[in-house]
């Protein structure tokens, strides 16, 4: 299934913009026709993780925020970035930090691409498990809110359109399948 051949040629790259968590690059190239053009692609300079914490209810935890890119506020899985490879390390930091949970038992449960057309941001979802609740820690930049809800209404809430993170979607509804398969 990836033995397949790349149609696309890279002529030239130029770099037009690169900030702490992003740089992006033009490219000129030959498209898969042949035809000369361009192709823009934004690279992330870490890989997205998010979590599910799922408690012994089959509660979960979402988190509110603005989402200064949108401009407008967002309900998602607590979610972060991982500088490095460790992204179970990262996942554990992450969800301390923006729930102040803390998970005894922890499964990798997806590996997923967020926006494939324009950029290479890799995302890595988990599930988060046996939780105890520490103290929270958000960043200068999160002003977050915390709601803790049953599992099955989080799963509502990406089938009505509450919930339209990509990770966010993706993680509950691999949860979902996840708890359907043990039931």
């Amino acid at each position: 299934m990836n033995n397949r051949k790349n149609d696309w040629k890279t002529l030239s790259t130029k770099a037009v913009y690169e900030n702490n968590w992003i740089d992006v690059k033009e490219n000129q190239v030959i498209n898969p026709s042949g035809n000369n053009g361009i192709y823009g692609v934004v690279h992330f300079k870490n890989a997205a993780i998010g979590i599910v914490p799922l408690d012994n209810e089959n509660n979960t935890y979402l988190v509110g925020q603005w989402r200064y890119a949108l401009n407008e506020y967002s309900w998602e899985l607590p979610m972060g970035g991982a500088p490095t490879d460790d992204y179970l390390l990262h996942a554990q930091r992450e969800l301390e930090e923006e729930t102040g949970l803390k998970a005894k038992k922890w499964q990798n449960i997806m590996k997923l691409h967020t926006s494939n057309s324009i950029c290479d941001e890799v995302g890595y979802v988990f599930l988060a498990q046996e939780l105890e609740q520490g103290q929270m820690q958000p960043e200068e930049t999160e002003n977050l809110e915390i709601q803790k809800i049953p599992f099955q209404k989080a799963y509502q809430m990406v089938l009505n359109g509450q919930i339209t993170d990509a990770i966010s979607i993706a993680g509950i509804l691999k949860v979902k399948v996840i708890l359907d398969e043990k039931a």
